[in-house]
């Protein structure tokens, strides 16, 4: 069961968000303030943060930015009542995964977290670390290399992005559209067909036999997986 944390100090719209997502299956804790927030949030057993800007003790902006700066990863969605952009500018390039202004509707901040967990499920084994060997690939994703048997081969980003986002959820099936969504945006418009052929590009890379890959699978008519084994 997933576990969503929301740091709101207003209380009636803190209870009505841990009502509603309590409702809805996940597990749920909160805090009152950028503190006590800060300190939950650094929780790994929290999946997803739901943070409110204007905060007492210390506000959602810094608390993003301290939970960044110690290495937390957990995606957080930043909840504001101010509607202008440098303030959804500030919050994304502080760390945050998503920012919904208030008013919202919880129908939509609901959606919002499910595609965001969707995209990002918890990561298994090893790939928690910065380096990632497989057969004959080992990929180091702090330095932004990859080796085949020992050697560099050149990645583009589309490329490198795609391949990380399958080791981290190694074993799982990743739809075209979420590989899409995760590695183009929602604010790109581009087909399935670019999956492809940059899937493909890919296989030649890293594949000792691109026409039998050993690494990339495909799942025909859904997807790609990374195995497991």
């Amino acid at each position: 069961m997933r576990k969503i944390l929301i740091i709101e100090d207003e209380e009636i719209i803190r209870m009505a968000l841990v009502d509603d997502f309590k409702h809805e299956g996940y597990l749920v804790d909160y805090a009152i303030n950028g503190k006590e927030g800060f300190e939950k949030g650094s929780d790994a057993s929290v999946d997803l943060i739901i943070l409110d800007i204007m905060l007492p003790e210390m506000n959602g902006f810094e608390v993003c930015k301290k939970l960044r700066i110690s290495g937390v990863n957990t995606p957080i969605i930043m909840l504001t009542a101010k509607g202008q952009e440098i303030d959804r500018v500030v919050g994304l390039e502080l760390g945050a995964d998503d920012y919904v202004t208030k008013p919202f509707s919880p129908r939509e901040l609901q959606a919002r977290v499910r595609a965001i967990l969707r995209r990002t499920e918890k990561i298994i084994g090893d790939v928690d670390k910065s380096i990632f060997e497989f057969k004959h690939l080992k990929v180091d994703f702090l330095q932004f290399e990859c080796y085949k048997n020992g050697k560099m081969i050149n990645l583009t980003k589309h490329e490198f992005d795609l391949l990380k986002y399958l080791i981290k959820n190694r074993g799982r099936v990743i739809k075209r559209d979420e590989l899409l969504d995760e590695v183009w945006g929602d604010d790109v418009i581009v087909s399935s067909r670019t999956i492809d052929t940059h899937m493909a590009n890919l296989r030649r890379k890293i594949e000792k036999d691109a026409s039998n890959p050993k690494i990339i699978k495909s799942i025909r008519g859904v997807g790609y997986k990374i195995s497991s084994k």
